[in-house]
């Protein structure tokens, strides 16, 4: 029997495991998946924790719970993996797995460590962040009792998961404190790496006039030096200083640190792979899925649901010997809530940028991209249940993999 190792179940491995567990003969194929934690995070609800608009437990179920009976979870830290050898070695009593097949599956997570300053002794006082489980619940405690001040919402750089998540906070921000009644205490500025509000030029103007308009200021490429908490200041390489009586950061994210132990990471521990196809450039029998992989796309969950369905059917012909022949084009779509009840909506791929239009019926929709509605806005919060019971389980949905131009108009 051949052995199918999966690394990580978070997003892209536990839809991986989950759809090749229906595709492949059982009598020829085994599934294990390996975590190191128990808990599996629904990510995009961090935003919504500091707002009060989650609770914790919200955001969380348990890994095992998520997958058949028939795949295996293995839950342990992983030390390193011997591609020459086809194995994995764990942390756990130095034991080792064997593979025929490996996907790693391993995410993007945030090093904060990484810029000099940013844990010295303010963390989760005057310095927060929203990317993490315990960031966002620390969070919510601070802004219960914040009594206004400047507000920096900053990303340290590119590319980090749910790229548009920092723009999301800013706009909860600004109606959180609406609603609180003190939104003229509070100055909320945007920093960002980029030389505009986001990576695609049509969306960044679209987004860029929605902050814009709730009066948040954006400072452009800011190349974060350092922190210097002591006096409350973001200092740049060019040695611009933005001060800050609250700062809420985006940290470096990184890989997994044993996919650079392991000789297979560029040097943000990235898997580099064929963009179309997830194989590995060095290895025949390793792939990559979702955050892993260092893909020319966002990092987010939309993007590894539709890779996975690329990946789904490519994998039954691999297993089979025969060539892969279904390319990814790496589609993306992300809700953007805006605040008030409202949301906007982005589509786009490698080669197409997000443009105004309907999703996903051309001319009907229900969603309107790059519009803040509504119906976005009861799009973003019915994913959650479509994320736990149909995306996570590897069910099918009428989205197709690939993007489409239709409802789509260029600016």
């Amino acid at each position: 029997m051949k052995k199918l190792l999966v690394l990580g179940a978070g997003t892209a491995g536990t839809i991986t495991a989950n759809k090749l567990n229906r595709r492949l003969d059982s009598d020829e194929w085994s599934i294990t998946v390996v975590d190191q934690d128990r808990i599996h995070y629904y990510q995009p609800g961090f935003l919504f924790i500091p707002f009060g608009i989650y609770e914790p437990d919200d955001v969380i179920k348990s890994k095992g719970s998520l997958l058949p009976p028939e795949v295996e979870l293995v839950v342990s830290e992983i030390d390193l993996i011997e591609p020459e050898q086809n194995r994995v070695k764990l942390v756990d009593g130095g034991n080792y797995l064997d593979y025929d097949v490996l996907i790693v599956a391993t995410g993007t997570q945030p090093r904060p460590d990484e810029t000099p300053g940013l844990t010295d002794g303010s963390w989760r006082d005057t310095i927060h962040d929203f990317y993490t489980f315990d960031g966002a619940v620390a969070l919510a405690d601070k802004l219960r009792t914040w009594d206004g001040g400047r507000l920096v919402v900053h990303i340290t750089e590119m590319p980090c998961k749910c790229p548009v998540a920092p723009l999301e906070f800013t706009f909860l921000a600004d109606a959180f404190f609406h609603n609180k009644g003190m939104r003229d205490r509070v100055e909320l500025v945007y920093v960002t790496p980029l030389d505009g509000a986001f990576t695609k030029p049509i969306a960044s103007e679209h987004l860029g006039r929605m902050l814009e308009a709730k009066k948040v200021e954006v400072e452009t490429d800011f190349a974060v030096e350092r922190v210097d908490p002591d006096r409350n200041m973001l200092v740049s390489y060019d040695e611009r200083e933005i001060p800050y009586d609250l700062l809420v950061t985006v940290p470096v994210n990184m890989g997994a640190e044993f996919v650079d132990r392991s000789g297979l990471g560029d040097e943000l521990n990235y898997v580099p792979v064929d963009k179309h196809t997830f194989l590995s450039k060095e290895y025949d029998n390793i792939f990559a899925l979702g955050d892993a992989a260092d893909l020319p796309t966002s990092k987010a969950g939309s993007v590894a649901h539709f890779a996975v369905d690329v990946f789904a059917d490519n994998f039954v012909r691999y297993a089979k010997g025969l060539p892969m022949v279904e390319e990814f084009d790496g589609h993306a779509n992300c809700f953007i809530e805006s605040g008030f009840g409202k949301a906007a909506i982005i589509d786009f791929n490698y080669d197409t940028e997000p443009l105004p239009g309907k999703y996903p019926v051309p001319g009907i929709g229900p969603f309107s991209l790059l519009e803040e509605t509504q119906i976005n806005h009861w799009g973003k919060m019915m994913f959650r249940w479509l994320y736990w019971n149909v995306l996570l389980k590897g069910r099918d949905t009428p989205l197709p993999a690939a993007m489409t131009m239709a409802g789509k108009h260029a600016e």
